[in-house]
């Protein structure tokens, strides 16, 4: 009975895996998820990294990977591929779904700021976020850019007591490749984004 009980819990188990392998490998990626990497022949390059709002993750050696509207294993197959040149043999890469992108701004339960995004991004509107969020959870949150957005060009717009406006010009390729940190600034009520549509070369 005993020997009975363990085979049904062993399949059990086995089954509660499988199921979530083939989740984890059906799941399309957006911004704001994290992903578990690992890569056996050089454990330096294992991390958690963010999926950026431009549905990117950037990776040494491999530099930006595209990660948005692809599937754990299709990414783990091209990190393996950009790392391939760096190894006498094609490294064993693992690529894992940790966090969930959280849900969108509009859900916020505590005190809230009214912030306005357009152009380039996969929801614009009108947004009631949590007070306190940061350009880059804001734009992870909402779905990200969208592939023709110009990622060097997004604005801030934003407007004081007296009507005077300032625009902050941001880079997120700079952000990516951890050259600034503008992205971790607070928004303000009011605060509009506009992330430009990326020139014919851009």
């Amino acid at each position: 009975m005993k020997y009975i009980f363990t085979l049904v819990a062993a399949l059990f188990m086995l089954s509660a895996w499988t199921g979530n392998a083939h989740a984890q490998n059906a799941y399309q990626i957006q911004p704001g998820d994290l992903l578990g990497i690992e890569v056996i022949e050089d454990p330096s390059l294992n991390r958690s990294v963010l999926v950026a709002p431009d549905g990117s993750f950037t990776l040494p050696l491999a530099g930006t990977v595209q990660a948005a509207g692809r599937t754990v294993s299709q990414v783990k197959a091209d990190v393996a591929q950009r790392l391939t040149p760096n190894f006498a043999n094609k490294p064993t890469v693992s690529v894992s779904l940790t966090g969930l992108n959280p849900a969108l701004p509009t859900a916020a339960t505590g005190p809230t700021i009214d912030v306005y995004v357009l152009g380039e991004v996969n929801t614009p509107g009108k947004y009631a976020v949590d007070k306190g969020i940061s350009i880059w959870q804001f734009l992870a949150e909402i779905g990200g850019l969208t592939k023709f957005a110009a990622v060097k060009r997004v604005q801030v717009r934003r407007t004081d007591k007296s009507g005077n406006e300032t625009v902050y010009k941001l880079n997120f390729k700079d952000i990516l490749e951890g050259k600034s940190s503008v992205g971790t600034a607070t928004l303000k009520t009011g605060d509009v984004i506009i992330v430009p549509q990326r020139r014919l070369f851009e």
